[in-house]
């Protein structure tokens, strides 16, 4: 009889210690049912192989994103982190300082960039003086002013579109992205830097997106660009004159003058399939 106590109280000691043990080193409820590992794990599709003698036809051409789009509200997401989801701004640009990725300071890729230079850009500090009572000067004051991811309102984009003659496919390849950042003092909108964007395809396919269809089926940024979940305005293709369409059209003509542009790459492919 004893026994039968004494293992009786040896298996409620156990049990109570793993219990107290679990209580103690959870340290954080889990705000899910299951544990989201797929669009952390992912890894993009690489490229097939393009060879010159591959391309048959190719164009390049410069689209803006504006982020205060329906369709573009994903880029955005206010500035606020929400269920582990960023802005595209706030993606990238954590990752340049975290030394994770390059940043280059022209879209040609030549000139790179340093985390320390990345992080005074859109950000900096003003001194001010400090005035008592009777108005006299007394000592400076610096104040910050942190980032705002809120005034990217548009990324600039540089692709390649080129028809593939040995699938016989009309092909684009993202090949830069810049954000456009406007400040509010100058009250004028320039790029912060230029991502080498097959370089970064990887970790874009890791930053979540909103699915507004099924929260199962997280979608990524990567995702996003490759499928062409976005809505653009072409405002330059390549020309002699290195020229954008705001320097020669303007207003109405120069919508038309974009849409001409995407028709043209329509057309083209259209045409070599006709009899």
């Amino acid at each position: 009889m004893k026994i039968k106590l004494f293992k009786s109280l040896a298996v409620l000691m156990v049990f109570l210690t793993g219990y107290v043990s679990a209580q103690t080193t959870e340290t954080e409820p889990r705000d899910l049912f299951y544990d989201e590992q797929r669009v952390r794990e992912n890894i993009a599709l690489p490229y097939d192989y393009v060879s010159e003698s591959d391309v048959y036809w190719h164009r390049r051409v410069w689209r803006v994103i504006d982020v205060k789009e329906k369709m573009n509200l994903p880029f955005r997401y206010e500035g606020l982190d929400w269920k582990n989801l960023s802005p595209f701004i706030t993606t990238l640009r954590d990752a340049a300082l975290s030394n994770e990725v390059t940043m280059y300071d022209d879209e040609n890729f030549k000139r790179p960039l340093l985390a320390a230079d990345v992080q005074k850009r859109g950000a900096g500090f003003d001194t001010i003086m400090m005035l008592d009572l009777d108005g006299n000067p007394t000592r400076d004051t610096v104040i910050e002013h942190p980032f705002n991811p809120n005034n990217v309102l548009h990324w600039r984009v540089k692709e390649d579109w080129f028809f593939n003659k040995k699938t016989s496919q009309m092909q684009v390849r993202i090949m830069g992205i810049a954000p456009l950042y406007f400040d509010e003092e100058a009250k004028i909108e320039y790029p912060l830097f230029w991502v080498y964007y097959p370089g970064v395809r990887n970790l874009l396919a890791r930053a979540e997106v909103f699915n507004p269809k099924n929260d199962a089926q997280r979608w990524s940024f990567e995702d996003i660009l490759e499928m062409r979940m976005f809505s653009s305005t072409i405002i330059k293709e390549s020309n002699v004159f290195d020229r954008r369409i705001q320097e020669y059209a303007t207003g109405i003509d120069a919508l038309r003058e974009s849409d001409r542009v995407k028709d043209d790459i329509f057309t083209y492919e259209h045409d070599l399939w006709s009899f």
